[in-house]
């Protein structure tokens, strides 16, 4: 798999300067995790949901969570469990199945050997678990069931913690959940691929509902929450995780009304521009500042429940040339010892050794989501994903 593989090889030949790489789910932990892109969440109860991984795989999602936990009734889990295994074993039988990324959101630590178990063969089609409401009493004991599953399947199986506690959101309890937090993926470094932001729970202890031209950086005690777990969990210096960005609550039907528009060919320039420009200002204004505070702060990819989050999320996590270029000559071995140096587009200054972190972010970036050709923006991705 690979992002923007979806759309002809062309045309990804003219937005891209240099195109993302393909990956696998046998890849190395640390491209996974910087592949992760907009996480697609499913209810696992869903009848279809072989068939909605497939096309959700075909229109560009590289990563899926199938979830058993708060987008299901209670009542519903059993069935929730069977219509995973049916679906997994359904999926594995299909000849060269593409498919993404797969997680399954559980609620209880035994849920993860026993849904292994039944997976039988089809648990090569897991990626791992998200494990939901994540502190250190409540965490080890699923990456110990996780870290058990592992070993009786012989398939490599990664955790993703999903940080949503009330203690991590109280000014009293945080700083002491947040240690917590990090003894126990620490502990188990190797098997957590990254770290998930649960924000509608904490919007949900004070009974706040972030309106669709807000984000959650708007939102101070969330806003404040976040900048501690970059603080604490999300450091440069080799202790640090992947950290994603909150969910988006918000779709809106317009945006696919433009799609059939953006099908039909030869544009007029002047209509193309005017099409696409609506499109970002009228569909996707508070999720795409939200995307963009996002990186601003420290964390890569998100959470998503609806597929017209991804081609933004994606598309906005694209390397710009520019960002390109100061990276690369950040990072020459020549500047080992240090140093300033102007931008090569003559309009910052670069110095070598506080940029240095930033340069090698960049370009593992760059590496999995591409560097786009000069003059290629969001607006010629989006349209791009769209169109195809």
């Amino acid at each position: 798999m690979r992002h923007f593989g979806h759309i002809a090889p062309e045309v990804r030949e003219r937005l891209f300067h240099r195109e993302p790489c393909e990956f696998t789910a046998d890849s190395p932990a640390r491209l996974l995790s910087a592949a992760l892109g907009a996480t697609l969440y499913s209810p696992a109860t869903r009848p279809k949901l072989a068939d909605d991984v497939l096309k959700q795989g075909a229109r560009g999602v590289v990563s899926m969570v199938l979830c058993l936990e708060d987008s299901i009734d209670d009542a519903d889990v059993a069935a929730g469990e069977e219509n995973l295994v049916r679906q997994f074993t359904h999926l594995a039988n299909l000849p060269d199945a593409d498919v993404p990324l797969l997680f399954v959101r559980v609620r209880t630590p035994g849920q993860i050997p026993d849904l292994v178990r039944r997976f039988g063969p089809a648990v090569r089609l897991l990626s791992g678990f998200v494990l939901p409401k994540f502190t250190e009493e409540r965490g080890v004991p699923f990456l110990e069931a996780l870290t058990a599953a592992e070993a009786a399947s012989g398939r490599r199986l990664f955790a993703m913690p999903v940080l949503e506690s009330p203690d991590l959101l109280y000014r009293e309890s945080r700083v002491q959940t947040l240690e917590g937090i990090f003894r126990a993926v620490d502990k188990y470094r190797d098997r957590v691929l990254a770290l998930r932001l649960g924000v509608t729970d904490f919007c949900s202890s004070y009974g706040l509902r972030r309106a669709p031209d807000m984000t959650a950086y708007d939102v101070q005690v969330v806003a404040s929450v976040i900048a501690d777990v970059v603080n604490m969990l999300g450091r440069a210096d080799g202790t640090g995780f992947t950290v994603t960005g909150p969910v988006w609550e918000y779709f809106r039907v317009q945006e696919r009304m433009f799609k059939p528009q953006l099908r039909q060919s030869p544009f007029l320039e002047v209509q193309a521009v005017e099409l696409r420009q609506r499109l970002i200002e009228h569909s996707m204004d508070g999720l795409l500042r939200e995307i963009s505070l996002d990186q601003a702060n420290g964390l890569l990819g998100k959470t998503c429940i609806h597929p017209s989050h991804v081609l933004p999320v994606h598309a906005l996590s694209v390397v710009s040339r520019e960002e390109y270029s100061d990276a690369q000559d950040i990072l020459r071995p020549e500047r080992g010892g240090g140093g300033v140096l102007r931008s090569a587009y003559t309009n910052k200054m670069n110095e070598v050794k506080p940029h240095r972190a930033w340069a090698e972010r960049t370009l593992l970036r760059a590496e999995v989501f591409g560097v786009a050709d000069e003059d290629i923006g969001f607006v010629e991705l989006l349209t791009a994903g769209l169109s195809d």
